[in-house]
């Protein structure tokens, strides 16, 4: 499926107190990579911005003055996203705003749900590491992604750092294509895999030397730490 990767910027903190949307930032994964396509978009708010807003973001009222406002990239931004799914890190709050900038438009088209499915990387990380810091610059941390250009907030920069902590979060590998079918049969990758005439295996016993040696350094490990999980287990000499 195609997803988008998506961030705004705002005024302030709530839509119902009059706040407004300043940047879009959105991009393009397909089959898990960046396509290179993107939509990317300051906005005239029409209002001031709060002051603690300003210092999560550094976009000026003064800066916005002749920008486009929402309703004149509506239309494009619905286009990009159309069929998606969007990735967003606590998607409430970007979709709250946004659908309140919908609502805004003279002819409302709808909610963003109208048009595409949402996944809240918020939501999966939380699931993922229940308990521990799970904001954007924690999971940078975590992930090992370099967020070292990350000064302040920025719209698209933030979709693709989290573009990136998406696909470390869901990388891992599910299917190798070589689970075992039916004698003559294909696997998902094309390949036959044929196991009536499967040579016996070879099976490599130790030695008594060799025996004694592994139990001895069980036994030192037993000695040292307390703990042996193959000593707790059980083992016998094959």
């Amino acid at each position: 499926m195609r997803k988008i990767v998506v961030d705004t910027e705002t005024t302030g903190l709530e839509p119902a107190d009059g706040h407004r949307v300043i940047e879009i930032g959105a991009v393009e994964l397909v089959d898990r990579r960046l396509s290179g396509q993107h939509f990317h978009s300051y906005l005239n708010p029409q209002r001031e911005i709060e002051d603690g807003a300003l210092e999560v973001h550094g976009i000026t009222r003064e800066f916005l003055l002749d920008k486009p406002l929402f309703a004149d990239v509506a239309a494009d931004f619905l286009k990009f996203i159309h069929g998606a799914e969007l990735v967003i890190h606590n998607a409430p709050f970007d979709l709250g705003f946004l659908d309140m900038e919908l609502s805004l438009l003279q002819d409302c088209p709808g909610h963003i749900r109208d048009f595409c499915s949402v996944l809240d990387t918020l939501e999966l990380a939380r699931e993922l590491h229940p308990g521990q810091r799970n904001n954007l610059d924690a999971l940078c941390k975590r992930y090992e992604i370099d967020n070292s250009s990350r000064v302040l907030h920025g719209a698209l920069l933030d979709a693709e750092i989290l573009a990136d902590v998406y696909l470390a979060m869901t990388g891992g590998q599910t299917d190798l294509g070589l689970s075992f079918q039916p004698t003559g049969t294909q696997t998902q990758s094309g390949m036959t895999i044929d196991h009536t005439n499967r040579p016996p295996f070879f099976v490599v016993r130790p030695s008594e030397q060799e025996y004694n040696l592994h139990a001895k350094r069980l036994a030192a490990i037993q000695k040292q730490s307390r703990h042996c999980l193959w000593l707790e287990q059980g083992t016998e000499q094959v």
